[in-house]
This record gives structure tokens, C-alpha cells and sequence, in this order.
């Protein structure tokens, strides 16, 4: 499904979006190289966050040209930026030691001031590299993800028991340095109606992203997205005397303010229809398992692009933006670091404020 055309009215349950972050994959190409690449990344999010941008997200992909280490590049932006969340979505939980990457979150939150946001997920495709599991790889996943929750919550994770265990005797084992406030800062990357709920169960917050399964027959991407939020928010209230964190979602908003710019956006628009998720590469990335490169039944988010006045009046009405607290844009990856610039000023010059943000600092 595309949007160019204007919608209807914007709902009463539109919800303002007090926060406004952006996504990218921190690529390269072969041409000017990775250290090109991860220099090109830290660039834009200085850029956005001279925008106003509250926050800066960055997938991990391993074996590609894309971002595969993300806490060494936050540690870096982190010192080169002083107000916008740096965040990365989605780390998937199969291939991660819980324990090294609860050290590896609380040192660079710490480094950088308590701005790291980790969105984690049970995606998986490289069990030939990392090796097998006993179980399926949602499964492990799972499993190390609620191994990393107690780990950067503070809890003891061994008591040493009998010499040769690296301490004394009945000393209580908890991963340092210990940032006190992360556990706070964690999500689930969403991808369905159980891995929202499962975001509730584990009292962490979501993030829905730009591919999605297990909808209803003839469900479009927003309405499935809208009824996901619902069912985390239900649940978070059932489960805890709080109220829900604030819901983040992924979108591709393009707005054109040239003709030249809407010719453009409509091409990509055009790739990513045919293509799937696998639009947009780098030169020299890897070419996709199959021709849309995602799993059968999924569905993948609509690209929302035309003029100033056609792009809020699609946005506003879509029902997952709509339910959302934060709209997070996804920048295509092969666009250049002046195109993903230019992106992000036109979008907040022009339609965010339409959308109820503003820049905070």
C-alpha cells in the first residue's frame, strides 16, 4: 500500500507526537569505504540533533555493508552529540552473550550520559556462523533476552560458591559498571500482536517496526499496527499500577517540497513495493535471499510520500501513526548523508509541527 493522495480527516484518537527520532543503517559502499561510512553516520545524527530530532536509532546488521556493532559507534556519537537518544533497533537476542552485552549497554550508557535506548528482538538468520541452539531461535532468544533484563536491572547473577571462581568465597556476582536507570530504556521490537504483548509481560517498553506478520486477512500495515499498540497498552495496565511507556513506531515519510524531490521519493516508493525490504542497498551489499527478502505472510510498512499538504494528511490519518507517542523515520539506506539531511529538514520544517512537535532543547 502506498499513500500519495490526501486522506481523510485525522481521527480523534490521534495522538500528538511530543518526540521525533529517525532511523538509519549507518551504510557504506565500496566506493569510499566503511570508515567513510561510520564518519557519514555520526554526521547525521549531529545533524539531527541541530534539528531538534529527540532521537537517533540505528539498525545492526550483521555481514553486510551496515551498522554491525552498535554500542562502540553510540559510544562515539555520544561524544560528538549532548541532547538526542541514541537508540538501536533491533539487536537480535539469538546471537548476543547477555551477560558481555549487559556490560557493553551499561558502559556506554554511562558514557554517554544516559541517553541509550536498546530495542531488542528474536529475529535470526545465521546459525551457520554463531551455531546452532537446542531449541529454535526464538526460543533462545527469549531466553537471553530475560538473562540481559535481570543483568542490567542489578541482579546478582552468581554467588561464588568455591574457590577458582574469580572471587572470594560468597561473594555476589552483578554486572559492572551498572547504569541504574537502563532497565527503564529497553524495548521490544515489534513485529505482531504477541511480541507486543510480550513487551507488557516483561514490563519493557515498543517499538513497532516496518515489516509485520500474523495480521488478519485483508488487515492493512496500520490497522494491525494500531491494534498491536492497544493490545501492549491493555496489558501493560492489566499487569502494573503504572501507565505504559511512551510507543515508538517506524515509518517512511518522504516529503517532497520539489518536483524533483517527489519524482525521487516515488521511485523508491516503487523499489520498496517490488523489492520488499530489500530496496535501497549500498553498492557492494549483500544480494537478498529472494526477490522481496521476507518471510511469507508478512507485510511491509506503506512509503508515505508526496507533497507537504498529501504527506500530513496521510500520516494523520493512518491508524498505527495515529496510536503512536513517536514516530521514528526510516531513512533509506543507500541515500546519501546530504539526501537523509535534506529529509529530515524538510520533514520538520513542514510537516511535524502539523503533528504536534516541536523541538525541546
Amino acid at each position: 500500500m502506498t499513500v500519495i493522495a490526501p486522506s481523510p480527516a485525522p481521527s480523534a484518537s490521534f495522538r500528538p507526537k511530543k518526540r521525533l527520532g529517525f532511523n538509519t543503517r549507518v551504510s557504506f559502499n565500496d566506493e569510499t569505504g566503511p570508515a567513510h561510512g561510520l564518519r557519514e553516520g555520526i554526521e547525521l545524527f549531529k545533524a539531527a540533533e541541530r534539528l531538534g530530532y529527540q532521537s537517533g536509532w540505528a539498525y545492526q546488521r550483521h555481514f553486510d555493508h551496515y551498522l554491525s556493532s552498535p554500542l562502540p559507534f553510540f559510544a562515539a556519537a555520544g561524544q560528538h552529540t549532548s541532547h538526542i537518544v541514541l537508540g538501536s533497533a533491533v539487536i537480535p537476542m539469538r546471537y548476543q552473550d547477555p551477560i558481555l552485552l549487559a556490560e557493553a549497554a551499561g558502559t556506554t550508557d554511562l558514557l554517554i550520559g544516559g541517553r541509550l535506548e536498546l530495542a531488542t528482538g528474536t529475529n535470526a538468520a545465521f546459525d551457520a556462523v554463531f551455531g546452532t541452539v537446542e531449541t529454535d531461535a526464538r526460543t533462545e532468544a527469549k531466553r537471553r533476552q530475560a538473562r540481559f533484563l535481570s543483568a542490567i536491572s542489578g541482579e546478582v547473577l552468581h554467588t561464588v560458591a568455591e574457590p577458582g571462581q574469580g572471587a572470594a568465597e560468597g561473594s555476589q556476582l552483578r554486572v559492572t559498571p551498572h547504569s541504574p536507570t537502563l532497565r527503564s530504556r529497553i524495548r521490544q521490537g515489534s513485529a505482531s500482536l504477541g511480541s507486543a504483548i510480550q513487551a507488557a509481560e516483561l514490563g519493557i517498553g515498543l517499538i513497532a517496526g516496518t515489516v509485520q506478520h500474523d495480521h488478519g486477512e485483508g488487515e492493512s500495515f496500520g490497522s494491525y499496527q494500531a491494534r498491536c499498540i492497544e493490545a501492549f497498552r491493555a496489558n501493560w495496565r492489566k499487569q502494573r499500577t503504572s501507565e505504559p511507556p511512551p510507543v515508538a513506531v517506524a515509518a517512511s515519510v518522504l516529503v517532497g517540497t520539489t518536483p524533483e524531490l517527489r519524482e525521487k521519493y516515488a521511485t523508491y516508493d516503487l523499489e520498496r513495493r517490488t523489492q520488499g525490504i530489500a530496496a535501497s542497498r549500498p553498492k557492494g551489499a549483500l544480494q537478498p535471499s529472494s526477490r522481496t527478502n521476507q518471510p511469507p505472510g508478512s507485510q511491509i510498512s506503506p512509503v508515505f510520500h508526496g507533497t507537504p499538504d498529501q504527506v500530513i494528511e496521510a500520516v494523520l490519518s493512518d491508524p498505527g501513526l495515529a496510536a503512536a507517542d513517536e514516530i521514528v523515520l526510516f531513512l533509506p539506506p543507500a541515500f546519501s548523508l546530504a539526501e537523509n539531511i535534506q529529509l529530515l529538514t524538510d520533514l520538520a520544517r513542514t510537516v511535524a509541527p502539523s503533528l504536534g512537535w516541536s523541538p525541546n532543547w
